[in-house]
């Protein structure tokens, strides 16, 4: 079945039907646009949304992505942002592949069928100008019939009228001869006319008409058959996209399994934790027996204890420390002395770090540029050496700049060792020996420069300081050898080249040095090797 065949005479309804489906594809692109505009404008807001979340460069947020729900929320915010990217890819594909890819074809469509329907005139036109001829000759026929009819009758009645003349008859006759003639050349004109009009009839209906009728439903067809492609397009086009869109949500999800609370909490104390031991008990100041606290304090000072953030290793040792009392803001300083020993020591091997980055780029610049000088000298058509010797000047000055802040900080980071690992420790035992001397000659006066009264007894706290000076000078000798052991309550996986050893949970291992306050614990096994592990993470029996 076909138009051509079964729609000959519905000309109008296929021209109706095809406009209309040519209206069907423009509604389509214009659809596709506005949902096309739709996904910008989410994918717009979705790039603003990420874009408002994520912290600014060196704020407080910033700082806290080392904690694992932070990290995973700006993981989060990384994900959506690839996934409006995606939703930008959906809606370009689409504009690309529906509406451009229609819309060309949709003009082609048009041309196609104004030519077909052009073609129809021409040869409706044709055919009825041919009727038009056909229509002429028959009524010029009917014409001449009638007057060639009226002459042979006017003939006849001159013949038989006796009072005419034979000039009269004769003439007569001649007319009516003339216009039979010319009425018999009319019917033959009118006949010649019906016969190519019949032609042009049939050729018009049972050829031309069929072949542009048909023409025009192969092109309704494949319009139909493009606007379907388009169709599928629409669901392909984000089909396509669902597996990156997929991995864009498993990332999601990925970053709230990476949460771990338990690692969080260690980073906090590793980052926060400060090294000082907590305030031990205020002392009993008897005024009774005219004890000169200011005095007392003012002998101690001289022991060289490091200044704390608690207050109670200062000249304020008397004063309760409030730990929720709102701190003062400390004056920054170059070697990070405001800090907690835990935190300057981490701060001054941050800066090395950095340094020694920096001094090695400046050293690997030095040797390229010398390498290139030596290039010139032996190749003096490539370069002038001497343009070279500012940027190796420069460089030289640079890389002894930059050793000059490396030894600086390292002898910083040096006093920050001994202060973290010694200082402290000493600082206790000194507190338990004034401690001791305190409640053992409370019934003695003293001086105020903080020497006993009588003058051939010795001090009792020099004693003291020097035994403790001893036991912890030997301490320090064994620290080679087990004080202990601990049983792991978790897995940690260890980095030789950190100086960190695996465990598994449950293992015992020999305790070679107990933490000293950066939350690491150095341990021994069976076999020998030596390593550090994360404190909280084991449970620890140190021998008596």
């Amino acid at each position: 079945m076909d138009w051509g065949t079964d729609l000959w005479d519905q000309y109008d309804i296929i021209d109706k039907h095809t406009q209309s489906g040519l209206e069907l594809v423009e509604k389509y692109v214009k659809f596709v646009k506005e949902r096309t505009e739709i996904e910008q404008n989410y994918a717009k807001q979705l790039r603003n949304l990420t874009k408002k979340y994520n912290p600014k460069r060196g704020c407080r947020e910033e700082q806290e992505c080392r904690f694992s729900n932070h990290q995973s929320f700006l993981d989060i915010l990384n994900e959506m942002n690839d996934y409006a990217g995606q939703r930008e890819l959906i809606a370009e594909n689409m504009m690309m592949n529906i509406c451009i890819e229609l819309t060309k074809y949709l003009q082609e469509l048009k041309m196609e069928r104004k030519t077909h329907l052009s073609e129809a005139k021409k040869a409706q036109q044709s055919l009825e100008s041919t009727y038009k001829q056909l229509d002429s000759s028959k009524k010029r026929f009917e014409r001449e019939w009638r007057e060639a009819d009226k002459a042979a009758q006017y003939a006849e009645k001159t013949d038989q009228d006796i009072n005419a003349t034979k000039a009269d008859v004769e003439k007569a006759k001649q007319q009516a001869n003339m216009r039979t003639h010319i009425a018999e050349e009319c019917k033959n004109d009118y006949a010649a006319q019906l016969q190519k009009y019949n032609q042009e009839q049939s050729q018009f209906y049972f050829s031309d008409v069929p072949l542009i009728f048909n023409k025009l439903q192969d092109m309704d067809e494949r319009r139909v058959r493009k606007l379907a492609q388009g169709y599928v397009l629409f669901s392909d086009t984000e089909r396509h996209v669902m597996p990156i869109i997929g991995k864009c949500l498993e990332g999601v999800t990925k970053a709230g399994t990476n949460v771990n609370e338990r690692n969080d909490s260690i980073a906090l104390i590793e980052q926060y934790k400060s090294g000082f031991e907590r305030p031990g008990d205020l002392d009993f100041e008897d005024y009774s027996q005219g004890i000169n606290r200011a005095s007392s304090d003012s002998s101690l000072g001289t022991l060289g204890t490091p200044k704390g953030p608690l207050e109670l290793l200062g000249k304020n040792r008397s004063k309760p420390f409030w730990l929720f009392s709102k701190k003062s803001k400390p004056t920054v300083t170059e070697d990070f002395g405001h800090l907690p020993p835990e935190q300057r020591r981490k701060r001054l091997q941050q800066k090395l770090d950095n340094i020694g980055k920096e001094l090695q780029k400046e050293v690997d610049q030095s040797e390229a540029l010398e390498k290139m000088k030596d290039v010139y000298e032996k190749n003096p058509q490539m370069g002038d050496p001497a343009s070279l010797s500012p940027q190796i000047n420069q460089t030289a000055q640079n890389m002894e700049r930059l050793r000059g802040e490396l030894n600086k900080y390292e002898s910083w980071l040096t006093e920050a060792g001994r202060r973290g690992d010694s200082m402290l420790r000493r600082d206790t035992l000194r507190e338990d020996a004034l401690s001791y001397r305190s409640h053992s000659n409370n019934n003695e006066p003293y001086s105020p420069d903080g020497t006993h009264s009588e003058e051939g007894t010795p001090d009792p706290s020099q004693a003291i300081y020097a035994e403790f000076d001893d036991d912890f000078e030997e301490e320090e000798e064994e620290l080679a050898a087990p004080i202990g052991q601990c049983t792991a309550m978790y897995n940690f996986p260890g980095s030789a080249s950190e100086g960190t050893i695996t465990m598994q949970e449950g293992e015992v291992l020999s305790v070679v040095e107990e933490d000293k306050g950066d939350g690491w614990t150095r341990v021994r096994r069976a076999n020998g090797n030596e390593g550090y592990i994360p404190t909280s993470y084991v449970s620890i029996s140190i021998s008596k």
